[in-house]
């Protein structure tokens, strides 16, 4: 019975972004709002994180009354081209080949100009405790899944202008993130506006690193990327566990940033043939799935912490183990969590939800972080599961 109920709330998932056509808001979208830039505050960066957070806890969205429209995110629209090529896999229909397309060229509109290659960066303004990111300021996370999901339409079609577009984007990781040097190693920047060592953010840029020189042949950003990968790891707890940076204030250990490096760092041994100490994925994993998920099919955010329950976790449990190799292995882990969400985080229109805390819930429907990753993990659980009519 789960099977049909994934593929019926897949479906519905599906339905709802096609109408809403890939835009919508945005957990960190905030500083968006027109009110916001009349405010004599919104120069401090206390006042730009306090609006931000305000927005993001919020159960009740309030953006349209703040001002704050609707818009495509580049992070979404890589997704969504990954979900679809996994449907056009496992069902060749030219409707998923001309959605594929048609999502290449609004990912490929919103390309960032005067860098070393092509790059995107997220439309709202950012404001992190480490940094501040200007709308439209390019970085690693917007530019990977973009590359990602160029890269699974090649696969599919190949199609020499896609690749040559993420071909450029390599260009802009070597050349123009920073590297923070540790020892004989490095970090790669967040963005070249920081110098900030983010661990899944270095790690991400080493996964696209590996993965382009994987279909080029071309290793000039090779031992880039593999400095950067072993940095990381030197950085991994005794339990297999991640903070998620080097800074006082980013020493929490959270559910998906986890998922991410696990999953970059399995993509990067995939794609580059380094072998790699096999317990760096091994005592990873254990503790991603020991500490993160109970039989009940909930997810933790934190290690320490069961709430906010947060839909991105669910999704990338999904990712995560198929990258690793472990998705059938735990499909009872994988299907309760499934069962859990659809249950409790969707709505009948079809959309999930973003959090759910001890008292209240945040039902507000951010395309990117809820939606398109939902639709990536669902096509994918699909996609691994064969079970896609």
């Amino acid at each position: 019975m789960t099977h049909q109920l994934i593929k019926v709330s897949f479906e519905k998932l599906k339905a709802y972004c096609e109408i809403e056509k890939y835009s919508g808001w945005d957990p960190f979208d905030g500083l968006n709002s027109k009110v916001f830039q009349f405010l004599p505050f919104k120069y401090s960066r206390i006042c730009r994180i306090l609006w931000i957070q305000f927005f993001k806890r919020s159960p009740i969205n309030l953006r349209k009354i703040f001002l704050i429209e609707k818009g495509l995110n580049p992070q979404g629209l890589g997704l969504f081209i990954s979900g679809y090529c996994n449907l056009f896999s496992v069902d060749p229909k030219e409707e998923y080949k001309e959605i594929i397309y048609n999502l290449a060229d609004k990912v490929l509109s919103l390309r960032l100009e005067g860098w070393s290659g092509n790059c995107w960066g997220y439309n709202f303004d950012w404001q992190a405790r480490a940094f501040f990111q200007p709308k439209n300021t390019p970085m690693i996370v917007p530019t990977a899944y973009v590359t990602h999901g160029l890269l699974d339409a090649y696969d599919l079609f190949k199609d020499s202008k896609l690749l040559e577009v993420v071909i450029s984007a390599t260009d802009f990781i070597a050349k123009d993130l920073n590297k923070i040097k540790q020892d004989d190693l490095f970090a790669f920047s967040y963005s070249p506006l920081d110098n900030t060592v983010v661990f899944n953010a270095s790690l991400m840029a080493s996964q696209v690193l590996a993965r382009v020189e994987s279909y080029t042949g071309d290793d000039k950003y090779r031992d880039d990327a593999s400095r950067s990968v072993h940095n990381c790891i030197k950085y991994q707890n005794n339990d297999g566990s991640w903070t998620y940076g080097t800074k006082p204030y980013h020493q929490w250990i959270d559910n998906f940033h986890t998922g991410y490096n696990l999953e970059c760092i399995a993509d990067y041994i995939k794609f580059s043939g380094e072998s790699i100490d096999s317990k760096v994925l091994e005592n990873g994993a254990n503790y991603y799935l020991d500490t993160f998920f109970d039989n009940a099919g909930r997810y933790k955010y934190y290690s320490d912490t069961l709430f906010p329950l947060d839909i991105n976790n669910a999704a990338q449990l999904i990712v995560t183990l198929s990258k690793l190799g472990k998705l059938e292995s735990n499909l009872y882990l994988v299907n309760n969590v499934l069962d859990w969400s659809i249950a409790n985080m969707q709505h009948k229109k079809g959309y999930f939800y973003y959090q759910k805390h001890r008292f209240y819930n945040i039902k507000i429907p951010y395309m990117r972080w809820s939606q398109a990753w939902m639709f990536y993990a669902l096509s994918k659980y699909l996609k691994e599961i064969n079970i896609h009519e």
